[in-house]
């Protein structure tokens, strides 16, 4: 059967993930099960795991935790009872010694014993709030990945890990700017408002058409880039730190959690 993010907008997540269990859907979940919380994703060895949630606590703009796992185990208990993390996300990253080594769709044959996966909040996630407020989303219009940009906005370092914020960038009208700003900061748990609006340059961003991950959208005239923090900076921080082993979600390919946005509304 052959599904589109119209066809999915609409499923329930525990449907979306047996889809993506079974292989049918490999690309990008933007879009998809509308009104439910998405999640990035970071595994790492147990011996880096402290470390890594240190990172979080002190970096809670790109790194929000929604939940971890026992190590060893592939279930996202609170977010998503039943869940497996190592097949219920579309693509994922295998990192060796901060190099990308492999971008699967499935990683049971790369699971061990020691491993703990961190769930980490997704401005996907904020997305049904912009366009219940009439606020379009370039990426889901134009059918591609979010761009994002691994910019020289600096985070905490902690532990053995460290390294640059990167930031998913949506294109506002510029009178509708502020409502944006207003209805994403009611999810701090899902990266909240706005890092910064306009001149890409000012936080490290040289060339606005090509992004770090993710694709190029359109800015049309009376439009400005606003961005926001993203969970993609695990990725950047792995690349920096060098952990032995680690695998991520691909950017843009999340975890679609039986959490509904509204649980992480905070006014």
């Amino acid at each position: 059967m052959s599904y589109t993010v119209e066809s999915l907008a609409r499923t329930p997540p525990a449907e979306v993930r047996e889809i993506i269990r079974r292989g049918d859907w490999t690309s990008p979940t933007a879009g998809l099960s509308l009104g439910y919380a998405q999640a990035n994703m970071i595994v790492l060895p147990g011996d880096w795991a402290y470390d890594f949630l240190l990172f979080a606590a002190r970096n809670p703009k790109p790194c929000p935790i929604l939940d971890v796992t026992d190590p060893g185990s592939a279930e996202a208990k609170l977010i998503a009872p039943g869940s497996d993390v190592r097949t219920d996300l579309p693509r994922y990253r295998i990192w060796v010694d901060g190099r990308l080594a492999d971008e699967p769709t499935d990683i049971r044959s790369a699971w061990r014993d020691d491993l703990v996966a961190f769930m980490i909040g997704c401005s996907f996630s904020f997305e049904s709030a912009m366009l219940d407020a009439g606020i379009g989303i370039r990426h889901i219009e134009e059918g591609v990945n979010v761009p994002m940009y691994l910019t020289d906005v600096p985070c905490v370092p902690a532990g053995r890990f460290s390294g640059n914020m990167v930031m998913s960038m949506r294109p506002i009208p510029y009178g509708q700017v502020p409502r944006a700003a207003t209805c994403t900061a009611r999810f701090p748990s899902v990266h909240g408002a706005p890092m910064h609006v306009g001149d890409p340059s000012v936080i490290g961003v040289r060339d606005i058409n090509r992004p770090d991950f993710g694709d190029p959208v359109t800015i049309r005239r009376g439009e400005t880039p606003v961005f926001w923090a993203c969970g993609v900076t695990p990725q950047a921080a792995v690349m920096k730190s060098k952990p032995p082993f680690a695998i991520t979600h691909a950017p843009g390919h999340m975890f679609i959690a039986d959490k509904r946005d509204a649980d992480y509304a905070v006014f």
